[in-house]
C-alpha cells in the first residue's frame, strides 16, 4: 500500500505526515513555473514542507543558494527533514522567522505561496490559520518586505486565487511593482480560472499574459502542463 504521508516526485520524496499544508498542486505549480533567469539568490516565504525549495534547487545550477523560511517551528523542522534526504542539502538553508523580522542580504529572487484567505471563515487550528489566512501576512507585508529583500532588479513569484492575485496586482502597481508575468489557471476548458500566476518585478518590462489548463478531457493532462511539470512528477 502506497504511503499517503510521503509524496514522491521523480528526483526527491516529501514528508507531509506532520505538515501544516500537505502537497498540493498551487505549489508546484509556483515551483515549475517561476522564471528562474540570474536567480543566484533565492528566498522562499513560507517553505511549509520545503517542496517549492526543493523544485527550485533541481532547477539551478550548484551555485545558487536558496534560504527557506516559516513562521511555524514544526514546518521547518519537516522541511528540514525532506532537504537533508534530497540530493541539495547544500543547497538550501532553512530558517524559523517570519519574513517581517528577517534580515538578509538581497535576494533575485523571492517566491511565496501566501496566505491568502482575507476575510473568511477560519480552520480549527491556529497552524492552519497562519498557513491559509492573511492575519501573519499580509499582501502589503509580502510587497513591502519582498521589496526590502529584493535587489533592485530583484522578482518576486507568487500563486493566488483569481481575487486576490487580481488585488494583489493593483496594490503592487500602487506601491512601485510592475507586473510583468501573469498566468491564468484553470482545471477545464470551460471551467472559470482558480489560480494566476503572478510575476512582480520592481522595474517596468513588457507583461507577458499565459493560460494554463490541467485537463485536456477526463483525467488526462494537457500537454502544456505535462511539459511544465515532467521533470518532477511521476506521472508526467
Amino acid at each position: 500500500m502506497r504511503d499517503k504521508s510521503v509524496f514522491r516526485f521523480k528526483q526527491f520524496n516529501i514528508s507531509h505526515r506532520q505538515a501544516t499544508m500537505k502537497v498540493g498542486t498551487d505549489g508546484v505549480l509556483l515551483g515549475a513555473w517561476t522564471n528562474l533567469e540570474n536567480a543566484k539568490r533565492i528566498l522562499d516565504v513560507g517553505t511549509g514542507t520545503g517542496v517549492i525549495a526543493l523544485m527550485l534547487a533541481q532547477r539551478t545550477q550548484t551555485d545558487v543558494r536558496i534560504t527557506a523560511i516559516d513562521l511555524s517551528e514544526e514546518d521547518c523542522e519537516v522541511a528540514q527533514e525532506n532537504i537533508s534526504q534530497s540530493p541539495w542539502p547544500e543547497k538550501i538553508v532553512v530558517q524559523h522567522t517570519s519574513v517581517q523580522q528577517f534580515v538578509s542580504e538581497p535576494f533575485d529572487l523571492i517566491v511565496s505561496n501566501p496566505p491568502y484567505f482575507i476575510n473568511s471563515y477560519k480552520p480549527p487550528t491556529e497552524k492552519r490559520m497562519q498557513a491559509r489566512h492573511t492575519e501573519t501576512l499580509s499582501q502589503l507585508d509580502l510587497l513591502h518586505h519582498g521589496k526590502r529583500l529584493l535587489s533592485p532588479a530583484g522578482r518576486l513569484s507568487v500563486i493566488l486565487p483569481e481575487t486576490e492575485a487580481l488585488q494583489l496586482v493593483q496594490l503592487s502597481a500602487e506601491h512601485g511593482w510592475y507586473c510583468i508575468r501573469r498566468c491564468a489557471f484553470r482545471s477545464r476548458q470551460a471551467k472559470p480560472v482558480e489560480r494566476i500566476l503572478v510575476e512582480l518585478s520592481l522595474e517596468p518590462q513588457p507583461q507577458q499574459l499565459e493560460e494554463l489548463i490541467l485537463y485536456e478531457s477526463g483525467e488526462t493532462w494537457t500537454e502544456a502542463y505535462k511539459s511544465l511539470t515532467k521533470a518532477f512528477y511521476l506521472k508526467a
